[in-house]
């Protein structure tokens, strides 16, 4: 059985891809919604498939960090890794929204 437990010093690297996943795929949506009104917008275009490929970069290096982020869009190891990890509605696998102090 493999677990993929990684030190207290290396959380905080873990809810930040988490945040930037979360922040891009916001984002994402909202552009999507707006070329469906405005397809025409040539550097509305770009900025969505610059964070489209982003996105997919930093999805890429969560799930090599520290496993599986949607079953559906990564690959597992023998056994099946899904199981492994906390499941995405679970406190333990998200991050906590603070205001970040200066």
């Amino acid at each position: 059985m493999m677990t993929r437990e990684q030190p207290c010093k290396e959380q905080p690297r873990k809810e930040q891809l988490l945040k930037e996943i979360t922040a891009l795929d916001f984002y994402i949506i909202d552009l999507h919604l707006f070329l469906d009104t405005h397809p025409g917008e040539t550097e509305a275009i770009e900025t969505y498939n610059r964070c489209v490929r982003k996105v997919k970069e930093l999805r890429e290096e969560y799930n090599r960090l520290y496993g599986m982020l949607l079953a559906n869009m990564s690959t597992s190891c023998e056994p099946w890794q899904w199981i492994e990890n906390p499941w995405p509605w679970q406190k333990k696998f998200n991050f906590e929204l603070t205001e970040e102090k200066s």
